[in-house]
């Protein structure tokens, strides 16, 4: 790849780190919208944990940490990176064996075409 493209991967994954690591406690703390309709009709009380409570990832945070702050940002990091690591490894096992065509191979390709 040309340095041109990991300059701008790398600037998006520092960009998404800073959003992800310190942005996002400032999100809105109101409930989501399916959450905020369960509320005005008068059904949370209904409401079940999901299955992925018990994850120490659950609720935006990171479980144990103490700082709300910190466990936010932590959270918001550990997903950033686990979604490069998959979109990385994803885009190099679509991409091997894909080997790009060299000039001779397309000139020998279009002359037989014509």
């Amino acid at each position: 790849m040309k340095r041109s493209v990991w300059v701008v991967i790398g600037v998006g994954i520092v960009v998404s780190l800073f959003i992800a690591g310190f942005v996002s406690f400032y999100a809105s703390s109101s409930p989501d919208g399916l959450e905020k309709v369960a509320e005005d009709q008068g059904f949370i009380e209904t409401a079940q944990d999901s299955a992925n409570a018990s994850l120490p990832t659950a609720d935006y945070g990171i479980a144990g940490v103490e700082s709300e702050r910190l466990s936010v940002g932590l959270a918001g990091i550990l997903g950033v990176a686990v979604m490069a690591v998959v979109a990385f490894g994803l885009f190099w096992w679509l991409g091997k064996g894909k080997k790009p065509a060299s000039d001779d191979t397309a000139a020998s390709t279009n002359s037989v075409d014509a």
